[in-house]
């Protein structure tokens, strides 16, 4: 598979978590701690970003905007992940740019299926 898929989230257990579920279908992954630490680790391999709302130093919808107004990394496509539920942040993250948005606790196999068309769809 085609890419990098980066991980952003402040729990290291939720990053293992994604990171056992994305690795066990095949995708390499790196992981960020919050948004600051991504904004450094994300490259021209990175094929998709898996990016929690609520961080310290730069939060996920920071992170967006971030991405977003940049040209060299505004095609990523972001699935957040989140414990967030709230129908405006949801609104705000999608305005952003994010193509999905998924709730913790999270299927293995929603993750897995959400990154297999995300990653498609940007290698199209």
């Amino acid at each position: 598979m085609a890419g990098t898929i980066l991980i952003i989230d402040d729990s290291a257990m939720v990053r293992r978590q994604v990171g056992a579920a994305l690795g066990g279908a095949g995708y390499t992954t790196v992981e960020a701690v919050d948004g600051v630490d991504a904004v450094a680790k994300v490259s021209a391999d990175t094929s998709l970003i898996v990016c929690d709302v609520n961080m310290p130093r730069m939060s996920g919808l920071e992170l967006l905007e971030r991405l977003a107004s940049d040209p060299a990394t505004a095609r990523i496509p972001v699935v957040m992940l989140t414990t967030e539920g709230q129908p405006e942040l949801i609104q705000r993250a999608k305005a952003l740019g994010a193509k999905g948005w998924l709730t913790k606790p999270f299927k293995p196999e929603m993750l897995v299926a959400v990154a297999k068309r995300l990653v498609l769809l940007a290698a199209m």
